[in-house]
């Protein structure tokens, strides 16, 4: 029987199958030996071992067409990533890394400020504002007083749709307010450290109409860009990937070279100082890695 990996925990995995049950599965051992783990996402297909209980194997997973590493999900048509514009601070530098990652893993990114109804929003307005420059889509919401719920629901509709983010930014709560029902668990931002708690422990997919999914993540706090040399990071920054051939030199990489027209268009308030900052951090990073 057909069906697709919803929630995974502890070597366990949900099957919502064909027939309109969900069956907990464990994966065979195949899949163990050629090291291959099933992901939330994936469609597969199902041996039934008890019927009265809903217990089963998973049996083969079918192919996907896209998977991601953190989150680890599969079968994505988009992802949301949520930040909030207060309590906590957003953290552009660890924003820039998911982006990255996100255009590594060719996927489409939608990035959503939530909290506008906090005061920070104001001090922080122009610098979100910077993402739209850099050709992202950005929202602007507050789960709370449900502002720019609408227009999320418009991108969500008819797509499967990854919501990650840091713990305490919302997503759980942005959740609620998109399908009630769902009762997403949420939680206060620890007033001692200014982070949130993480509230969601493990993927989900969860349906929020017909055709349209959700996969609902755990926060993070730390996101690695290592994947990659040094000289291919102005690829996945886009607004900086267009001027790919056009510098003095050919081969520019945007940090120190005479002629550049990324740090012009940077001077010129064409390209985001903050992300630009970013990408050059980031770049250092890898430059150094690779020493080692």
């Amino acid at each position: 029987m057909q069906g697709k990996i919803i929630k995974g925990i502890g070597g366990f995995y949900y099957v919502h199958a064909e027939d309109g049950q969900e069956y907990e599965c464990r994966a065979k051992g195949i899949f163990r030996n050629k090291k291959i783990k099933p992901l939330v996402g994936d469609n597969v297909i199902i041996e039934v071992l008890d019927e009265l209980n809903n217990l089963g194997n998973i049996v083969e997973i079918l192919p996907r067409f896209n998977a991601l590493i953190r989150p680890a999900v599969a079968n994505v048509d988009q992802t949301v990533v949520i930040f909030a514009v207060s309590a906590p601070e957003p953290n552009f530098n660890l924003l820039d890394r998911f982006l990255v990652n996100m255009e590594q893993a060719e996927v489409n990114t939608v990035i959503c400020f939530n909290k506008i109804d906090l005061a920070g929003f104001d001090k922080c307005r122009e610098a979100c504002a910077s993402y739209e420059k850099s050709g992202y889509k950005v929202l602007y919401i507050s789960a709370g007083t449900n502002t720019g719920i609408e227009n999320l629901n418009e991108i969500l509709h008819g797509k499967t749709t990854v919501f990650a983010g840091p713990s305490g930014v919302g997503k759980s709560s942005t959740l609620n307010a998109i399908k009630p029902e769902a009762m997403a668990e949420t939680g206060n931002i620890s007033e001692k450290i200014k982070r949130g708690k993480h509230t969601t422990r493990h993927s989900e997919l969860i349906c929020i109409y017909d055709d349209t999914y959700i996969m609902d993540t755990p926060g993070f706090s730390s996101l690695y860009v290592d994947a990659l040399d040094a000289d291919e990071l102005k690829d996945y920054f886009p607004e900086i990937a267009v001027y790919t051939g056009k510098c003095k030199f050919n081969m520019c990489n945007h940090i120190s070279e005479p002629g550049c027209l990324v740090k012009e268009a940077v001077q010129n308030g064409r390209i985001s100082r903050i992300r630009y900052d970013n990408y050059v951090m980031l770049y250092n990073n890898l430059k150094e890695k690779r020493k080692w």
